[in-house]
């Protein structure tokens, strides 16, 4: 068996994506060790969920600039030397110096249909727009925002009766089972970036693969 991948995970909120990777390593669906844990918010949920030594958080406002902090950040995140780089709801924009040091190991999930709705607010912006469908997708990050080549998709129905908030935790319910399964792609080696491209078990994806009801992934 091969060694666990080693994970670093960016997160700025409660922590549930994170959540799920523990129980998917707990569970064995997941090989993979999660070697620190770093945010933005000194005060978020997330970090309660590894021990202190796997903690690293400071706040933008200690520091002198964007690049200061971003420098401060990357540095922490080499030194536990991670494979994979995984953004689970880290809600700030990082520079173009960090997403180029980890170029090719760093993925985000994010709560759209990209290229839908880059950015923020996306359940309310699915609704304003009136699609049929919304959902969350893994991609590599690049430096322009939400941008990188995506990795998986899961999707849900808008309902006539959605509000964004009940939208937001329809997709939150999805989000979970497509990050691990893209997880498991990724540590196992079958996934990979190259020049804008996804390539699978060394063959070009045409389109994201997407995640079925049992959360299982398929081109």
């Amino acid at each position: 068996m091969t060694a666990p991948a080693r994970i670093a995970v960016l997160a700025s909120g409660r922590g549930s994506n994170l959540q799920c990777l523990l129980d998917g390593i707990t569970s064995g669906q997941l090989n993979a060790d999660i070697v620190g844990v770093f945010s933005d918010k000194p005060a978020a949920a997330a970090l309660d969920k590894v021990p202190t030594a796997l903690r690293w958080a400071r706040s933008p406002k200690d520091f002198d600039s964007r690049d200061a902090f971003d420098a401060a950040l990357a540095e922490a995140v080499a030194a536990c030397t991670p494979d994979w780089i995984i953004c689970a709801g880290y809600m700030r924009i990082l520079g173009t110096g960090f997403v180029q040091r980890f170029s090719g190991r760093l993925v985000n999930i994010h709560p759209s249909l990209l290229p839908l709705h880059k950015g923020l607010h996306t359940h309310a912006r699915a609704l304003e727009a009136g699609h049929a469908e919304h959902g969350a997708s893994v991609h590599f990050v690049v430096p322009e925002l939400d941008a990188g080549a995506v990795i998986a998709q899961a999707r849900v129905p808008v309902l006539p009766s959605d509000t964004a908030e009940t939208l937001a935790q329809r997709v939150l319910g999805i989000e979970h089972p497509l990050l691990l399964a893209s997880v498991q792609l990724l540590v196992s080696g079958r996934v990979a970036e190259q020049e804008g491209t996804i390539r699978l078990d060394g063959q070009s994806l045409l389109s994201p693969l997407r995640l079925d009801s049992a959360g299982t992934l398929s081109g």
